[in-house]
């Protein structure tokens, strides 16, 4: 049986029906999408999409005990070539006891005291941790004679190996400080490598604010225990070190985006704010009290403690980031919508 052909649609009509019924559906997914409310960024069964890290306290705080130790043995070299006694044995005992501090703080963080160990069978120049190992192992045997140096007993000065070990002082601490600046921005370096969003975002201004901080610590620990008429170098180290950190800091504030939020929010604005206004109190202090000795201590301690909170407060950022998946979520589709 035939079709009617009264009830068959001209084909003209069918294409225009079809198109009316195309933009039909176009406008109602217009207003259905503009109905959905904005995407919460969430995680299978409300898993965070990384780890957090597990390390404790010991890691910020061998950040900043390793940058100490660096700032430390480039005063030190400085000191002894141009001959302050008192700043050069405050640089090289520093150094030697923050670097002391580091490796106990990094062990203990490790759990078993060979796994610092292992990590010297082998260099692999793409990984940080084993770049860091080494530079750690040619930093420290040379500050540990250009400090043994300065603690040899008065007694034993005289004697040959007491003669041996001072000629080898100097030579001994500036092949620490040539490796010094290595050692206070490799942990830098570290943590970006890593997939902590706060932290590997950040891969670009972190170097610049541990360096800076590390110097400003080390300026402000010397300007706090030698006579202002000897911690000439110490000062200016403090100030470009202050200068440094305020700014680099203020731009990874600036550049990061979405991610700074982990940054200027929480407990880590809070130790990053307090970090701020002691940094930029101890270099005011050193700027304009440097004739005075109670000023100086002040400002070097100043200094000291603002670059302790900076670490820790970098430390808790990291921290955060990984528990909140937009921060994790929003920087890949940025990436992913960038690419040609």
């Amino acid at each position: 049986m035939s079709e009617d052909p009264l009830l068959r649609e001209p084909r003209s009509d069918a294409r225009a029906t079809d198109r009316r019924a195309r933009t039909f559906g176009r406008k109602r997914r217009s207003r259905e999408e503009l109905m959905v409310p904005p995407a919460e960024f969430r995680s299978y069964y409300g898993r965070p999409v990384l780890k957090p890290p597990v390390w404790e306290w010991k890691v910020p705080a061998y950040l900043f005990t390793g940058g100490l130790a660096a700032g430390t043995s480039l005063l030190a070299a400085g000191a002894d070539l141009t001959g302050r006694p008192r700043l050069r044995r405050v640089g090289r005992t520093g150094s030697m006891a923050a670097l002391l501090a580091s490796v106990y703080l990094l062990v203990a963080d490790l759990g078993r005291p060979e796994r610092f160990h292992h990590m010297l069978r082998v260099a692999k120049p793409t990984s940080p941790m084993s770049v860091g190992t080494w530079i750690l192992s040619a930093f420290g045997p040379g500050m540990g004679v250009a400090a043994a140096a300065e603690l040899l007993p008065a007694g034993l000065r005289r004697s040959l190996p007491g003669r041996l070990l001072r000629a080898a002082a100097r030579p001994a601490g500036l092949s620490s400080a040539v490796v010094a600046p290595a050692v206070a921005s490799y942990t830098a370096v570290l943590l970006s490598q890593t997939a902590v969003p706060a932290w590997h975002e950040a891969h670009a201004q972190l170097p610049f604010v541990f360096t800076g901080s590390a110097a400003a610590s080390s300026g402000g620990f010397a300007m706090a225990l030698v006579p202002v008429e000897e911690a000439g170098p110490a000062r200016a180290l403090a100030a470009f070190g202050a200068a440094t950190e305020l700014v680099a800091a203020k731009v990874l504030e600036k550049r990061l985006g979405l991610t700074a939020e982990a940054y200027t929010t929480g407990r880590a604005h809070r130790l990053r704010k307090w970090s701020e206004r002691l940094t930029a109190a101890g270099l005011l202090g050193t700027l304009l009290g440097h004739r005075s000795r109670a000023v100086s201590v002040a400002a070097g301690t100043a200094l000291f403690a603002g670059s302790a909170l900076q670490r820790f407060g970098v430390f808790e950022a990291g921290v955060e980031s990984t528990k909140d998946p937009k921060y994790v979520v929003v920087p890949q589709r940025r990436r992913a919508a960038s690419r040609p």
